[in-house]
C-alpha cells in the first residue's frame, strides 16, 4: 500500500466510526449528517481507489449527479 492509499482508508475508517458514534444520537439532524459522511465516504472510495479522478469528464458529472439525485430521493422521503 502506498502512503496516499494508508491516509485515504485511515480517513474512511474514521468516517465510518464516526458515522457509528452520531448514529447513537438523538437530534433531529441524524440523517442528514449520516448521509453526508457517506457521500464523503462514497467519493474518497470512487475518486481514489476506482481512480475517477483520471475518468473523463462525464463520468465525473455522472457520478456527481447520481450523489445529487440520490441525496435528494432520500432526503425528500423524510
Amino acid at each position: 500500500m502506498t502512503k496516499q492509499n494508508t491516509i485515504t482508508w485511515v480517513l474512511l475508517m474514521i468516517l465510518t466510526i464516526l458515522a457509528g458514534w452520531v448514529s447513537g444520537l438523538s437530534t433531529p439532524y441524524l440523517v442528514p449528517i449520516i448521509l453526508v459522511l457517506a457521500i464523503l465516504k462514497f467519493l474518497g472510495v470512487t475518486y481514489h481507489f476506482m481512480e475517477m479522478n483520471k475518468a473523463h469528464t462525464v463520468w465525473k458529472i455522472l457520478i456527481l449527479g447520481y450523489v445529487f439525485v440520490f441525496c435528494t430521493l432520500i432526503l425528500a422521503l423524510l
